[in-house]
């Protein structure tokens, strides 16, 4: 499991600063947190590097300790993973069309 440190500023996109198993760190803009298959999920878009220049999004299962603590966790099931990239998808969908209702309103 990756370790994840949440930081956000007022005002500001909250951010995650992934530690990757080969001990790099990725500091990634937080997307949305979602639901999919009742259980939640976060999108997270990496800031720097080839990932973040392929415009490539990381899904991660996405809970909280006791204390308020956000918890991530790798999903390995690759049927769990069609489940919450197809949620994801319809989220982005469902924005890009409130985004061109919203135009055309103005």
């Amino acid at each position: 499991m990756e370790k994840k440190n949440f930081d956000a500023a007022p005002e500001e996109e909250m951010t995650v600063t992934l530690s990757l198993d080969d001990g790099t760190e990725l500091e990634c803009i937080v997307l949305t947190i979602f639901e999919a298959g009742e259980k939640d999920y976060i999108a997270l878009l990496p800031m720097e590097g080839a990932e973040a220049e392929d415009g490539e999004v990381f899904l991660y299962r996405y809970q909280e300790d006791k204390d308020g603590n956000p918890i991530l966790d790798n999903i390995e099931d690759d049927d769990e993973y069609e489940i919450v990239a197809d949620a994801f998808d319809e989220l982005l969908d469902e924005a890009e069309y409130d985004e061109i209702v919203g135009e055309e309103e103005e």
